[in-house]
């Protein structure tokens, strides 16, 4: 998996006078049965979470509140997304380490995980996750 595997996906947007709402099922928005959600609220200012990667699970990471960047790595590149659109979530796909950083006051993420949580499938060093990708 590369960075270019990860994307921007848009998910359905009712507009509705009483207010908005989106969603995400299985095999239609999102490309994996979902089997965990979990969500970050009340992140402190300038705190950063993320800073691991996953062997096998893939998530889409969206912004139900506020906003915040994300900056993914694939070994080789770097990409950074700003998020900010609950109708939207950013697919990250296995093997990409991943940094959330820049949070907006009474921002929440909100994170659709492929599996329950394993720990470890968890790549917490950087210097291991380069290995794991074969990069030098």
């Amino acid at each position: 998996m590369t960075i270019d595997d990860c994307r921007i996906i848009d998910l359905p947007r009712i507009v509705d006078e009483r207010g908005n709402l989106s969603f995400a099922q299985n095999g239609d928005q999102v490309p994996f049965d979902i089997r965990r959600v979990y969500w970050l609220y009340d992140v402190p200012g300038g705190e950063s979470r993320g800073s691991h990667a996953h062997r096998t699970l893939e998530q889409v990471i969206i912004a139900a509140g506020g906003s915040f960047s994300v900056t993914l790595d694939d070994g080789r590149q770097r990409k950074t997304f700003f998020l900010n659109h609950p109708y939207q979530g950013l697919y990250v796909g296995s093997g990409i380490w991943r940094d959330i950083f820049d949070f907006s006051s009474g921002s929440v993420c909100m994170v659709l995980a492929s599996d329950k949580y394993v720990e470890e499938d968890y790549i917490r060093e950087y210097p291991e996750f380069l290995e794991y990708k074969g990069v030098k």
